[in-house]
């Protein structure tokens, strides 16, 4: 004989109740245990200048319960601090980035090479000296026309076109001023005529300063050959050049 059970409405109720406490009791003891565990977390002090991160009252980084670092909105990926953002990847490379060259001397040797180019048909020559021009002498030379040859007349033919060419001769202070300017511009004019007879087509100016720009700086108390050969840098001719490049 079979028998059928019927539960009382006092009975199910008693069953809900008694479920109900224990799903409550589990979350309040997963619940203390999640605080506890927060508060067993490692401080991490925080950087006295830097308002990345939120800050606690004992000057460290303020964690929520979950041990999460609270960030302020001042943070960047420069401020991250290890515990909290752990380590940063390193920086993905420039796709666009210039090849490495494995001979940086040949880098400097092309920069190097394209300045001279730039500048190769703007330049300024000085033939000066007790070799190239003695004491009232207004002639060239050999040292002074091979001077000119290599480092004027080599770089004109280099050059596409010349706007001008400037030659002015200087003197030393002794002497007269009328004579020492007259001395001045005799040496100039033997530079364009030496330049001119190489076929230097372009136009040539010249100019004499007589002794008004000494580069020398010699005492007062020499006298004599010591003086001549101190005052020796005076005596000098500039060719200055402006001109374009091939």
């Amino acid at each position: 004989m079979g028998y059928l059970l019927h539960h009382s409405p006092r009975i199910s109720l008693n069953i809900l109740i008694n479920m109900s406490y224990k799903f409550t009791a589990g979350f309040l003891l997963c619940l203390f245990a999640t605080i506890a565990g927060a508060q067993n977390l490692t401080d991490i002090p925080a950087t006295p200048v830097s308002s990345a991160y939120n800050q606690d009252n004992q000057g460290n980084i303020a964690r929520s319960q979950y041990g999460l670092c609270w960030r302020t909105g001042y943070w960047t990926p420069s401020d991250s601090v290890t515990g909290c953002d752990g380590e940063l990847s390193p920086p993905v490379a420039n796709p666009i980035a210039p090849a490495l060259v494995s001979n940086p001397a040949a880098i400097a040797a092309t920069d190097h090479a394209a300045t001279a180019t730039a500048t190769n048909c703007n330049f300024a020559v000085t033939l000066g000296g007790d070799r190239i021009f003695g004491f009232g002498m207004t002639g060239l030379n050999s040292a002074a026309t091979s001077i000119l040859d290599q480092e004027v007349v080599e770089k004109l033919k280099t050059c596409y076109q010349i706007d001008n060419i400037l030659v002015t001769g200087h003197a030393d202070r002794l002497g007269t001023q009328k004579h020492n300017l007259e001395i001045s511009l005799k040496r100039a004019d033997a530079v364009a005529t030496f330049l001119k007879s190489k076929q230097v087509s372009a136009p040539i100016e010249t100019a004499g300063a007589g002794n008004a720009e000494p580069v020398s700086n010699c005492p007062d108390k020499l006298v004599g050959k010591k003086l001549t050969s101190c005052l020796s840098p005076d005596r000098r001719v500039v060719i200055s050049v402006q001109g374009h490049e091939k």
